[in-house]
């Protein structure tokens, strides 16, 4: 007993105070940091989905990629401050973090080596997200491969094809990325008709066709505006070809363009206008006869024989 009482005689309550006093102080002001973060992450939240709204962007889409943003930014935050936390408290408490300080530097630079590749993907993957460069439900372009965007996370981006086939990019490895319904949508189309066709009876037909498609109810709400005829292309081996373009909602060009080519190959039918197709002559030389006359003349042949 009497050495309980001289080991408690011994004991510095002055200092346990004070360090008691510290150690509340430091978990105090690491509770006030994060009410602080929150209320900065909230405001953050807020000022992305204004953007997004101002901008024009589903609000599903916006949510969802503000949402993946800001609980990322809340992860990583949340974490250096408790570390940071922890390492105060026990220099508070008389333990030497120097050396714990020079193993998770270590660790960390050896796990950095054997993860670049990964780290490299979170990167490029956040900034994937954070520059809205591609959503889900675009269609997409990404190393040459073209599909419907499925799902894009911070490691990776997933397509899937007309096909069926899902493609997985890792996005440290996206070297070209093409969105091709961000905003809106083209469908560009090439038209030939015949040499003999005036062209501008042939434009005058097309642009027809287009402000009769912008008045439908069905294709009409899909079209930004009635299609543009850029006038002759090119002359190409056995047609003059017609270019021009369709601005369309998002997603729609393909739905859009393909309405667009039956109405004029029946609007063509109608006004006798040509569409032409490839011709082939078979040439056997100078020397030989044509195919129909050296036909009739083996005809003859036989029949004399018989």
């Amino acid at each position: 007993m009497d050495i309980f009482l001289k080991q408690f005689q011994e004991v510095n309550w002055e200092q346990i105070i004070f360090t008691s006093t510290r150690i509340l102080l430091v978990l105090l002001l690491a509770w006030l940091g994060m009410v602080i973060l929150r209320k900065i992450l909230s405001q953050l939240e807020q000022g992305l989905l204004k953007q997004s709204e101002i901008a024009g962007e589903p609000p599903s889409e916006s949510e969802k990629r503000v949402e993946t943003l800001i609980r990322l930014i809340r992860q990583a935050a949340f974490i250096v401050l408790w570390v940071t936390t922890i390492l105060i408290l026990l220099k508070e408490i008389g333990i030497d973090v120097g050396p714990i300080l020079a193993s998770a530097g270590i660790v960390g630079l050896a796990v950095g080596f054997g993860a670049q590749n990964l780290v490299r993907d979170f990167i490029s993957g956040f900034f994937f997200i954070l520059e809205n460069q591609v959503r889900v439900g675009d269609v997409a372009i990404v190393n040459g491969t073209g599909g419907l965007v499925e799902s894009v996370n911070f490691r990776t981006i997933v397509l899937r094809d007309l096909g069926g086939i899902v493609h997985i990019f890792p996005n440290g490895a996206v070297s070209t990325l093409s969105n091709l319904t961000n905003d809106w949508s083209a469908y560009v189309f090439e038209i030939g008709v015949a040499y003999k066709e005036n062209t501008d009876k042939v434009i005058e037909v097309m642009t027809g066709v287009g402000s009769e498609m912008k008045q439908d109810e069905t294709v009409g709400p899909f079209m930004l505006e009635e299609p543009e005829i850029f006038g002759v292309d090119k002359f190409d081996n056995s047609a003059v070809v017609i270019k021009g373009r369709i601005k369309t909602n998002p997603i729609r060009q393909w739905q859009v363009g393909r309405e667009y080519l039956r109405r004029i190959k029946l609007a063509f039918d109608n006004a006798g206008i040509e569409i032409p197709f490839p011709h082939q002559t078979l040439y056997f030389g100078e020397a030989s006869k044509p195919f129909e006359v050296a036909l009739l003349e083996k005809l003859k042949g036989e029949k004399v024989v018989t």
